[in-house]
């Protein structure tokens, strides 16, 4: 009989589009689901989008959009990102649906009826983002841990549910359920600072399922989003794996298993809590302007380049992306190590021919080390694994030189090798292992198109859905120190000329006063004309390193105000006349 293996990933807000985030855990669940289906398991692969969330509500009102028709635009956008990764998910499922609702109902009458729910006054601090209450504790510097946000103060009459009772069971359980085990720790020392009951209602909520028996009620939208693992599993309940963020490893490694304890569920086998995707140490946010989409990645890159410099990426603690690093990772990896090593074989054999041998050169790669690692979640290790193994092969080509032996047998090694490089490497880069596979068995193998064209990186060029306009100037905490290096002056702008090939940027012509004049480049054309420009008088960050853009040296910033979406951008200037070159601070 066939053995099954369940998969998860969480369900992901439809409140914003999907950003680089999203992408890294769905693909880092999807090389699993492959890896386990390529061993003869039968694979059922969850993923999907949490429509009930009041964050949804919000974001549809800010944007005067009906909610229903919000949530589905953004959820197309998901199912999309899924299909453009190249995905092999067996269901999307989407909360909104009749047939989830209806479950959710099904499974809170159950802890009901087992009187682990109860009315009671709830008074507590609320964090919107999380959909969550948190206890002083809890935050950091008075804040939401997650969004940085200071948390609403909340009363309300509320259902309860009886957390605190399952303490002990749940002490039990953790320890060999959550992977890593320090994110295992992180939870049962929190535990340990007390266990309290939990509000599972909404009072005077209009979006979301109705708390059973009381209409004045919708039920808490996390217990909602972690039944889909049940309803949208097609009776493939328990899962072998959720795999999901370290932001959400709460809910799934203590509120999940007590929920499923109450209502009479067996328990999933394993929760893999990945960590987070930063830029430059940062965690990624819209106010930073750092966020990344990976539809425009995929678009530029193709999926395989975005999926493989994800998979990179360390599986358990937090890394550093960006497109640049994507790029390093596709030319440095995929197109000259592997690429490479297939170009060469193929057209060498193209003109020589192969020979059947014993293959001495396909035992370096040590498949058992890589089963293990990938049984252990260690996606990123599996590949330096494989690599290891490539860079093996191009070796041998180097040692062997087939192209003056005419050797048919060192390359029928090589032909066979590189096969069983496409075999490994199905589950992370799929399209393009296909590709080899097709290519090295046929009857006669011919060279054909590069695989990997190299990318060149442009800062200019480069996707950033939310990235800051260029040549103005934002800021995150620094010391008191660094900014006191600053030297920002009031300046008067002379001159606005149109910079050939830049849609966003203009060339500021600066007169600075005792400093003189300066030129610098600014993204500020969709928002000011340059009527509008010519003889404004603005904040100048004069002693920042110069750069060149478009092939002009800027040579310092603007200071700007920018609304988190950078829709709307102001320019900061002085409230009253002063002369050009005033000190500001």
């Amino acid at each position: 009989m066939t053995k099954k293996f369940y998969i998860t990933t969480a369900i992901d807000y439809v409140n914003a589009e999907p950003h680089i985030g999203h992408a890294f855990e769905k693909v880092l669940a999807d090389a699993l689901a492959r890896w386990q289906k390529s061993k003869g398991k039968e694979v059922f692969f969850l993923t999907g989008v949490d429509e009930n969330a009041q964050k949804n509500v919000q974001a549809a009102e800010s944007a005067g959009i009906p909610v229903k028709e919000f949530v589905d635009k953004n959820a197309a956008l998901f199912l999309k990102l899924c299909k453009k990764l190249n995905l092999s998910h067996s269901n999307f499922i989407r909360t909104t649906d009749k047939k989830h609702s209806v479950f959710v109902n099904e499974i809170v009458k159950k802890i009901i009826k087992k009187g682990d729910i109860y009315k009671g006054f709830y008074e507590g601090l609320y964090c919107v983002g999380c959909e969550a209450y948190y206890t002083e504790k809890d935050l950091i510097d008075g804040k939401c841990p997650e969004h940085n946000k200071v948390p609403e103060l909340r009363k309300e009459e509320s259902y309860f549910f009886k957390l605190s009772k399952y303490k002990k069971e749940l002490k039990k359980i953790i320890p060999d359920y959550v992977i890593p085990r320090f994110r295992a720790n992180e939870v049962l020392a929190r535990i340990d600072d007390g266990l309290k009951d939990i509000c599972v209602s909404r009072k005077g909520a209009n979006w979301g399922i109705d708390f059973p028996n009381d209409k004045n009620y919708k039920i808490w939208v996390w217990i909602d989003a972690l039944i889909n693992y049940v309803s949208g599993s097609k009776d493939n309940w328990p899962a072998d794996v959720h795999v999901v963020g370290k932001g959400i490893n709460w809910f799934h490694s203590v509120i999940w298993p007590a929920i499923l304890l109450s209502a009479g569920y067996p328990l999933p086998k394993k929760l893999l809590v990945h960590g987070y995707l930063n830029t430059r140490g940062k965690k990624m946010s819209k106010s930073l302007g750092n966020v990344i989409n990976p539809l425009n990645l995929i678009e530029k890159y193709g999926a395989d380049a975005v999926r493989y410099s994800l998979l990179r990426a360390s599986v358990f603690e937090d890394s550093d992306f960006s497109e640049e690093i994507l790029v390093k990772r596709y030319n440095n990896e995929l197109a000259n190590k592997l690429g490479n090593l297939v170009s060469r074989v193929s057209g060498l054999i193209e003109k020589t021919g192969t020979l059947k041998t014993p293959n001495k050169l396909i035992r370096k790669i040590d498949e058992k080390k890589i089963d293990n690692l990938m049984e252990n979640y260690e996606i990123d290790k599996a590949l330096n694994e494989i690599f290891a193994f490539i860079d093996k092969c191009n070796e041998y080509v180097q040692e062997k030189k087939p192209w003056e032996t005419n050797d048919k047998k060192v390359l029928y090694e090589l032909k066979e090798s590189i096969l069983k490089i496409a075999e490994l490497l199905s589950s992370f880069i799929p399209e393009s292992s296909e590709k080899i596979k097709k290519q090295f068995s046929t009857k006669k193998i011919v060279k054909g198109l590069p695989l990997f064209v190299k990318f060149e990186f442009n800062e200019e060029d480069k996707i950033n859905k939310y990235e800051n306009p260029v040549g103005i100037m934002t800021t995150s905490e620094v010391e008191f120190q660094d900014w006191e290096k600053l030297d920002l002056r009031v300046a008067e702008i002379k001159k606005v000329e149109d910079i050939e090939g830049a849609d966003k940027l203009y060339k500021l012509s600066l007169d600075v006063g005792e400093l003189g004049s300066r030129t610098i480049c600014a993204g500020i054309k969709p928002f000011y004309s340059k009527d509008k420009l010519k003889g404004k008088k603005i904040i100048y960050f004069s002693n920042l390193k110069p750069r060149v853009m478009k092939k002009i040296e800027s040579q310092g910033m603007l200071l700007a105000a920018s609304t988190n979406d950078h829709k709307t951008v102001v320019l900061i200037s002085p409230e009253k006349e002063i002369e050009n070159g005033s000190i500001i601070g």
